[in-house]
Formats: C-alpha cells, structure tokens, sequence
C-alpha cells in the first residue's frame, strides 16, 4: 500500500493551512484506504537545528562515521528514510514573514543532505530521491503574491520551496494557497472557500 508523508509546522490549534491539509489527507485515504500516514508537526515537536557534531557527521564518509556521529545523525536518517519511503508528501505552511516558519526550515535542513538525497555533480546538483513522488503544499498567507503585481517579489515561500524541492528531485510540486486571510472576515472566507475549491479538483 501506498504511504502518505504529512509535514504541518504551524503551531496553532485553528491552523488553516493544517485543516486544509488534513482534508486533503482525509480525502486521499477514502481513495486509498489501509495506506500509511507518517505525520509531524514541526512546531509541536520542536524540531531540532542541526548543531556542531550534526553538521560534522554530515561531512563525514559513511564509512569512517563514529558511533557518536551516527547518534547525531539518527534523527536526519530518519527523516530522510520517511521522505523516501512516502509516494505522497503533505506540507502545510503559513507564511511567516514573507517565508516559512523556522521549525519547517529545520526539518529542511535535516532533509536535504548530501549523498542522501542529493550529490554534487560536475555540472551542478544531482537529485537523489528517486522520481514520481507528488508533492501537495497548502499556505495560509494574509494577503495575496500574484506575478505581475508590486507584491510578487516579496513571496519568499512559494519560489524558497520550489527550489529546495526541486534541488533534491521533487519536481512534481502543487500548490494551493489560502489567501486574503489578513484582510477582513468576508475576504478571509472568500480565500479559504477558493483554496478548499483547488483541493476538491486535484485528484488522487
């Protein structure tokens, strides 16, 4: 059976981009019922930032890493073993100060590893996670990023994801933003209604 990988980092209990999420999550269990689900909440576990003996053990060869190097990595190991045990990965995010919150960031920076999900490469990164898996993102945002407008730039979450994603090979990557949400009660529900609408038409 497939297996679903869920990322929330908000900490707040009326989270949007977690209920969205989790409805998201729901509805791809009623078309693959006895799937797995793996489910963390960055915030909520106090995600760790990786520290001096962490980085250290990053750099050093598999084969000549200490027992005290694989304590310190056993935590990324098992991050990365999720991500590439998952056909399906969750994330929800809201935005933080035109990007993600920190905790999202450190499960991040526990993921993506050299020689675990990416190499480097003489013309540039090889992706190490193997191709095919789908990537759903939901954010909640307080107003709204769209390309053309004197706000599109400030959007530090959206390209950020992208990009580490895709440096690591998940390409496959849709997003479905709850925006507005700063903006006024009748705003607010007109943004989650038009988010709810894109998680209603995706597929599973």
């Amino acid at each position: 059976m497939p297996t679903l990988l869920q990322i929330d980092s908000s900490p707040r209990s009326n989270s949007v981009s977690a209920r969205l999420a989790a409805a998201f999550v729901a509805k791809w269990l009623r078309g693959h019922p006895g799937s797995t689900i793996i489910h963390h909440n960055t915030s909520l576990e106090h995600m760790p930032y990786p520290d001096q003996p962490t980085i250290d053990a990053y750099f050093t060869p598999p084969a000549v890493l200490t027992p005290a190097q694989k304590r310190a990595l056993a935590i990324s190991d098992r991050f990365v073993d999720e991500l590439l045990a998952a056909d399906v990965i969750v994330l929800s995010a809201p935005m933080w100060n035109l990007s993600i919150p920190a905790s999202l960031k450190a499960w991040i920076d526990l993921i993506v590893r050299e020689h675990r999900t990416f190499a480097f490469a003489p013309d540039g990164v090889a992706p190490l996670v193997p191709p095919g898996k789908r990537v759903y993102i939901f954010t909640a945002r307080g107003g709204s990023y769209p390309a053309g407008s004197p706000f599109y730039a400030l959007d530090h979450q959206e390209p950020y994801l992208r990009s580490i994603f895709g440096m690591i090979g998940l390409t496959q990557v849709k997003f479905i933003h709850a925006e507005h949400l700063s903006e006024g009660a009748e705003a607010a529900a007109e943004g989650v209604a038009r988010a709810q609408a894109a998680l209603e038409s995706i597929g599973t």
